[in-house]
Formats: structure tokens, C-alpha cells, sequence
């Protein structure tokens, strides 16, 4: 037995496409590339099936990419958070160390 001839999506979309427009019938489209009409049936029915995924994947994309921004803008809040307390945190043990005498992390068994 031969190997099955694999066609492109973008081959498969053509022929689709030249059967929409009715310019030949299926039958002469199918005869023409050397296949079998029920397989060129099969691939205008699953065309026409997933026409609709062509306008919503843009808005899902959209969609994918606002929620992306939203994450990045929330991670870049809180990385300047967390540089904003660790500020203050070091401003506050040197505090504590003139005014105490002691190391804070020192004196409560903390390690660098």
C-alpha cells in the first residue's frame, strides 16, 4: 500500500474556498487535483464548521492579553511594595541601633 498524500491547511482552505464561490462543481474541483469528492465534502463541512473561530480568536487574544497586562502591572506594584517596606524596614533597624545600641537582628537571633 502507498503512503496517504498529506495536504496543507492552506491547500485544503484553497480548494474549500474555490468550492464556496461556485465557479466549478465539487465534482470537477475533485477530479482536477486527483482525490476523492467525499474527502473534499469533508473538509467544506469542517471549513464552514470552524468559520467562526476566524473573529473569535481575536477576541479571545485580547482577552489573553489585557489579562497578562493586569498580572504584570500587579507584580510591578508589588515588587516596588516590597522595595518601598524593606526601605523602610532598614531605616528602622539603624533607627533602633543608635537610639538602643544594640543590632536588632543581633540581639533577636536573626541572621544575614
Amino acid at each position: 500500500m502507498g503512503k496517504r498524500k498529506e495536504y496543507t491547511p492552506e491547500y485544503k482552505a484553497k480548494l474549500v474556498i474555490e468550492v464556496l464561490r461556485e465557479e466549478t462543481t465539487m465534482s470537477e474541483i475533485a477530479s482536477r487535483e486527483g482525490m476523492n469528492l467525499k474527502q473534499l465534502s469533508n473538509w467544506k463541512h469542517e471549513f464552514l464548521e470552524n468559520a467562526g473561530r476566524a473573529f473569535s480568536r481575536s477576541r479571545d487574544e485580547k482577552a489573553t492579553k489585557r489579562q497578562l497586562e493586569e498580572k504584570e502591572e500587579t507584580e510591578r506594584y508589588y515588587q516596588a511594595k516590597v522595595g518601598q517596606l524593606t526601605l523602610e524596614n532598614d531605616f528602622l533597624k539603624s533607627v533602633y541601633k543608635k537610639v538602643s545600641g544594640h543590632d536588632f537582628e543581633a540581639r533577636n537571633g536573626f541572621k544575614r
